[in-house]
């Protein structure tokens, strides 16, 4: 697979114009080759350096012993190694934890990591808030601020592993797999989101393999018809719904890009992938008398029948400013039942972190919104409030 090939300014030319230093931190092996080349540097560079920054966790240059001190001078002058900042870390009492980490602009994002025995799962932001609206997700009434950059990204996987040793000497591999399923639509942000996740699977910098690099959509058709051309990380659709009608109220962007639509997009990339067994991840969060009776399942396993999937349910988790309500486990497991019967591989998420509102759905931030979408939300689900209080 090739790399995104947008181009890497030179260090002359970020000194000259009085830019900030380069940031190291977020550059694949693609760009990091590139600007040693453009001050004079052998290619060999960008992996030592590839290997300080995301195997051993260096922030700093004096610390790289097989880089020469001439080098490392230079370095310092125009260059960096700038991951985001920890605002504030929370520990679940189910061992999730979740990290409140502070971006350029003033805005907070979450990145959550999920341990399950021997593997270690890190749920992965990609924009601050998010652009989409989908009606069952915390993050979508936080409004939209921006998009993150590569060293906001893979910074998120930095900080996780240098907070459990994993970037020492023999430190345990607590990483194990990484989602793009945090704040905001990983598609929206595509030039960033692939060179993180290139980083992630790079066997100098975090070696996770591409069946553990997983990115999660909700259906930007354009975007993940050219996915294929530039990673083989595992796909997975954020579904929610067995059909158009549901799915425009659930996931609006449904509108511009349909079901049938995104499930030939999805079809097309996983036929593209060099081994063959390859499968589409379905998930689907489970609403109260929303989306979650025994029609919609079955309706749900008729619109697969085709296509290549495991399905993964998801328990809605309650949030401030929703009305939607966690199905029963009758109904979840029916529902399951339903799916299983007609053949397919039925997971359900385990909710994990929900006691320091990490669990999925509930991501929030602090979101410089630009879109004025939160006020709106919190106009509404006060006006919901006060009428439940006068009825009551």
């Amino acid at each position: 697979m090739t790399e995104v090939s947008s181009s890497t300014p030179s260090a002359q030319a970020v000194v000259a114009e009085g830019s900030a230093k380069m940031n190291l931190i977020g550059l694949p092996e693609a760009k990091l080759v590139a600007f040693f080349e453009s001050i004079g540097e052998k290619k060999f560079r960008a992996i030592q350096v590839m290997k300080w920054i995301h195997q051993y966790g260096a922030d700093n240059f004096d610390d790289m012993s097989n880089v020469s001190k001439d080098l490392r001078a230079k370095l310092k002058n125009i260059a960096e190694i700038r991951p985001p900042e920890v605002v504030q870390q929370f520990d679940s009492t189910d061992g999730t934890r979740k990290f409140l980490i502070r971006v350029a602009g003033g805005n907070v994002i979450e990145t959550v990591f999920i341990p399950d025995g021997d593997r270690g799962t890190l749920c992965v932001s990609s924009q601050v808030g998010c652009s989409l609206d989908c009606s069952f997700c915390a993050t979508g009434k936080q409004g939209f601020n921006r998009d993150l950059t590569a060293a906001e990204i893979i910074g998120q996987v930095w900080i996780a592993a240098k907070s459990f040793g994993q970037l020492q000497a023999n430190g345990p591999r607590r990483v194990t797999n990484v989602v793009m399923m945090g704040m905001g639509e990983p598609l929206l942000n595509f030039d960033n989101v692939v060179d993180s996740m290139n980083l992630m699977m790079h066997d100098n910098a975090y070696g996770i393999s591409k069946r553990r690099v997983t990115l999660s959509t909700s259906g930007v058709v354009p975007q993940l018809d050219r996915l294929s051309q530039f990673t083989d990380a595992c796909l997975a659709i954020s579904l929610h719904a067995p059909n158009d009608e549901l799915r425009n109220e659930l996931v609006p962007i449904n509108r511009k890009y349909p079901i049938a639509m995104l499930l030939d997009s999805a079809k097309r990339y996983i036929e593209a992938m060099p081994d063959t067994h390859r499968k589409i991840t379905i998930e689907y969060t489970l609403i109260d008398q929303v989306n979650d009776r025994p029609h919609h399942a079955h309706q749900l396993a008729e619109l697969l029948r085709e296509v290549p999937v495991k399905i993964n349910l998801i328990p809605f988790n309650p949030f401030n400013l929703s009305n939607y309500k966690r199905v029963s486990n009758n109904a979840l497991r029916k529902f399951q039942d339903i799916l299983m019967e007609a053949g397919y591989i039925t997971t359900v998420r385990t909710t994990r972190g929900d006691d320091i509102d990490a669990a999925c759905g509930q991501l929030a931030g602090q979101v410089n919104d630009i879109t004025r979408r939160s006020e709106r939300y919190r106009a509404q689900f006060d006006e919901v409030q006060a009428v439940k209080i006068v009825g009551q």
